[in-house]
């Protein structure tokens, strides 16, 4: 009968306190790597580009967000007026305007 039935091993100690700890230092360094790599650049950038939108001035040559290249005429609380060609003029919001251009970049495009 003894022959049936296996002798019973002694179990080991429940898991150690640093068994617990590794997944909660892997989820740590997980959000930290996600921080400085995906969070922090976006802010940086925002951040940047509500610099740019507040400097904004009459003069200056810009492209929005649709490819569209333009010398500022006018420049509102919230909306900037773009003169794309001679005497043909639109409104954009100042949000859609993504950069900046060197000067005489309209004469040359």
């Amino acid at each position: 009968m003894n022959a049936l039935i296996p002798s019973a091993w002694a179990q080991g100690a429940g898991p150690s306190a640093s068994g617990q700890v590794a997944p909660l230092l892997m989820m740590v360094v997980f959000i930290a790597i996600f921080y400085f790599l995906l969070i922090r650049p976006q802010q940086k950038k925002a951040k940047d580009h509500q610099a740019m939108i507040a400097k904004l001035s009459v003069g200056d040559e810009v492209v929005t967000s649709g490819g569209i290249l333009g010398r500022i005429t006018d420049v509102g609380d919230t909306f900037v007026t773009l003169e794309i060609a001679d005497s043909v003029r639109i409104k954009v919001q100042k949000t859609q305007v993504t950069s900046l251009v060197p000067k005489g970049t309209l004469k040359s495009a």
